[in-house]
């Protein structure tokens, strides 16, 4: 199984985001994480890249915080 791990870039800066993520989903507007042991996060944000070798997702910050 390949779970992949997500970075959000903000400012020119790269920061971890999740782990383990086994879905990604985007709704009205917002991107929507799932993780392998339950976790979700919602963020305002563009995808920048999927590397699904490397298990990468970069996304890049739109709005603040995650909800």
């Amino acid at each position: 199984m390949c779970l992949s791990k997500a970075y959000i870039e903000k400012d020119n800066k790269k920061e971890f985001l999740m782990n383990d993520i086994t879905s990604v989903k985007v709704e009205n507007g917002r991107i929507i994480l799932n993780s392998l042991f339950g976790e979700k996060k919602e963020i305002v944000a563009a995808i920048r890249e999927i590397d699904f070798t490397a298990s990468l997702l970069r996304l890049e910050m739109l709005e603040e915080g995650l909800i």
